[in-house]
């Protein structure tokens, strides 16, 4: 899956950078460097989308038609 998302990151005040993403809700992440702080913020949003998508597609019935669309 690919997209752009947006990253709120701040300094934390015991050090290191904290960040969220506002697009997905409980998304989250933590580093020492922004970089660092970036990646975690990156996968935690992977996880996320990929388990609400996991969990939709258990209720669909097989002849569901499952296609794509393009935001942008």
């Amino acid at each position: 899956m690919k997209g752009e998302f947006t990253a709120i990151i701040e300094a934390a005040p015991e050090g290191g950078f904290w960040a969220i993403c506002p697009e997905v809700p409980g998304a989250n992440g933590q580093g020492e460097t922004i970089e660092e702080t970036k990646a975690n913020l990156r996968q935690a949003i992977e996880l996320i989308l990929e388990d609400r998508k996991a969990d939709i597609l258990r209720g669909l019935p097989e002849d569901a038609i499952q296609d794509t669309v393009t935001i942008g």
